[in-house]
Formats: C-alpha cells, structure tokens, sequence
C-alpha cells in the first residue's frame, strides 16, 4: 500500500496479543499482494485486465469492492472505485485493511489498540483507565504544526485526513478523471470506522470545501475539520467535543 504502518497496543494476554499483531502484520501484507495496483501479478490488477474473475479472486475482494460501491452511492458519485475508467478501490483499500488490523488484535483480548496507517488511525477500546487516545492532526499550511488534537475516548474512533499536504495533487475528480481542483488543502474525517472516514474524506476534499462541508454534516456520526488555501478552518457542528 506504500505507507508506512505502527501499532499502539494495551493491555491483553502477552502471548495471545503478540500472535495477534503478527496475524495482522501478514494481513496487511496479503492485502497489498492482492490489492495493489502497482503489482502487474495482484489480483485486483488481474481482474481489471479479464484474466481473473471475481468468483476466482480471494473473498475480501468482493467484499471491499461491495464496500466501495457503497461509498460511491452515498457519496453522490464523489469516491470512485475506478480510474479512468479502470478498476481501482486503493482509495478505501488502505482504510478498511487498518481497520480490520486494529479488530483482529481488540479481538485477542487487547484492552487498547491503535493502528496508523500513512496518517489515518483507527483506535479501539482505551490507552488506559480514565485516559482518551489523543491524535494529533497535522497543519497543511504550517508543518509542524498541528490544526487540532482529536481526544478519542470512544469505544472506536477512526481520524483520517485527505489533502495536497505531503502527496501534492493526487485526489482525482471522478467526472473529469484529472486531479480535483477545489479551494482546500486538507480535510480531515473522525467518525467510527476507518474504513468510512478515509473514503469521506477523499470524497469531501474533491467537492470542495463549501459543498464537502455541507455534505458531512449530512452523515451520521460523520464530523470533520477542513482547512482552506487561504487558512481558513471550517468545522462540522459537532466536531468540537472530540477537541481536546
């Protein structure tokens, strides 16, 4: 997936744990061996060009792309599974593989865990009694700086950010095909699941930041904070209770 992955985990059986984030480790592996589109051999890359079909192709590929035309339908058609017109759901793959991560080691018994992913997090359970996860969100405008802290103290919390900051201009326009050209530089999605908040924001940043905006506060349990070209902030009305 070409990122860079760590893990934060509390609490647990030593050994079932361990053997947990091993188990999660290989995952994340397989799912680049069968989701890249770097790889001319991975499935996903297989089955765009016909030589495999989809009952052929190992089970999460049906599932993550039936979670990709989701996206797309609540999205109005902002988050594509495709590209130009070709096979590619890289834009929910990274989100839904950390989530799974992340459950696959609370399922061992971890009373805390927190999996990054390039930047996108997904925490489940807590870091300790009475404490919140706190994720910095990087400022686009000002590195090394932060826009806000997210105070997760939720049973789950994902926090996931799309922008130009550190990849330039990457998030395509699904009705032109070409990079999306919008007045924002980052939004950035806290909701409950990684695998949602990742595709939002994609899909936010490419709206743009007064019709992204809108769109959000449209979605249950959906908050947001998006910074502007000009280093303007706008926020969701419910995101200040995750602030702290």
């Amino acid at each position: 997936m070409g990122t860079v992955f760590s893990f934060d985990v509390r609490g647990g059986e030593p050994a079932a744990v361990r053997a947990a984030v091993d188990e999660a480790v290989a995952g994340l592996h397989r799912v680049d061996e069968v989701f890249s589109t770097y790889r001319a051999d991975s499935q996903v890359s297989r089955l765009a060009r016909g030589e495999l079909t989809l009952d052929a192709c190992a089970p999460e590929v049906a599932e993550v792309l039936e979670l990709a035309v989701e996206a797309q339908r609540v999205s109005d058609g902002w988050f594509s599974p495709s590209y130009r017109g070709r096979l590619d759901p890289t834009g929910i793959v990274k989100g839904w593989a950390v989530e799974r991560a992340a459950r696959r080691i609370a399922a061992a018994g971890a009373t805390g865990v927190s999996v990054n992913g390039g930047g996108d997090l997904q925490v489940l359970g807590t870091p300790g009694a009475e404490r919140p996860w706190r994720v910095g969100v990087a400022d686009p405008l000002h590195p090394g700086g932060l826009a806000a802290v997210v105070s997760a103290a939720a049973a789950e919390l994902a926090v996931a950010t799309s922008g130009t900051a550190e990849r330039g201009a990457h998030i395509v326009d699904p009705r032109t095909g070409r990079s999306a050209v919008t007045d924002l530089v980052s939004v950035t999605v806290v909701a409950p699941r990684l695998t949602w908040a990742d595709c939002w924001a994609t899909a936010a940043f490419a709206r743009g930041s007064r019709e992204g905006l809108r769109w959000l506060e449209s979605l249950d349990g959906v908050e947001a904070l998006l910074v502007t070209s000009e280093d303007e902030v706008r926020c969701t009305g419910g995101l200040a209770r995750w602030l702290g």
